[in-house]
């Protein structure tokens, strides 16, 4: 389906990730190997940009960590970023360039493109969040059902099953999310569009629009 695709949603030269996301048709198709690509793209690293905080941690010499900061295994801080105090990055994390990372903020399993911001009491998992993407303080992926069951993205032209049982939020780039929002599991916002603060949103927001609630969401042009 158009709009859903990843290059629909995403400018893969803004992210080491790039090459890897060519391989795949849909975002959620390539969350289960991000451990395995960062490992990867971390031993390829210049030893005169990047230092290496642990077995398979990466981290720009350019970039800044608080030293409250929590770097789990598998991860790569790209050049420029930003990990602020009490940040909690618990693994198979891939963060760009430039980026933010911010306050009490929670990555897993993720892949964050350059110029990304995440600043404020945010949790993001199982997701990918695109170029200069930016979540709003206290808006949170959610990536598992209550009932555990596979999550599947729920379309104008029917249900996609994803086949797994932990899938967050696809965020196009520059997508922009408003404070305390919840992106349910599966949800996939296109290229410029707005969430409205306190929002809870599942399923397709297309690009070029602005959510303002459930069956409210209207296109920038108009």
């Amino acid at each position: 389906m158009d709009g859903l695709k990843i290059n629909d949603l995403y400018d893969l030269t803004k992210s080491l990730a790039g090459d890897y996301l060519k391989d795949f048709t849909y975002p959620w198709e390539a969350i289960a190997g991000i451990g395995d690509l960062i490992i990867k793209l971390g031993e390829s690293l210049p030893a005169d940009k990047y230092e290496k905080r642990g077995e398979h941690v990466w981290v720009a010499k350019s970039a800044k960590v608080a030293p409250t900061a929590f770097l789990g295994d598998v991860c790569i801080i790209g050049e420029n970023t930003e990990v602020r105090h009490c940040a909690f990055i618990r693994g198979k994390a891939l963060v760009g360039n430039d980026c933010v990372i911010g306050n009490s903020v929670e990555l897993k399993n993720v892949i964050i493109f350059d110029h990304c911001e995440v600043p404020h009491f945010n949790y993001v998992g199982d997701s990918i969040l695109g170029f200069k993407a930016h979540m709003g303080a206290g808006s949170i992926t959610s990536n598992i059902k209550s009932d555990r069951s596979p999550v599947t993205i729920a379309t104008p032209e029917g249900k996609i099953d994803t086949g797994l049982i932990k899938a967050g939020a696809f965020l196009g780039d520059h997508v922009e999310v408003g404070c305390n929002s919840v992106l349910n599991p599966g949800t996939v916002v296109g290229r410029n569009t707005n969430i409205y603060p306190l929002s809870m949103v599942r399923g397709f927001v297309p690009a070029d629009h602005i959510y303002k609630n459930k069956g409210e969401v209207v296109n920038k042009s108009l």
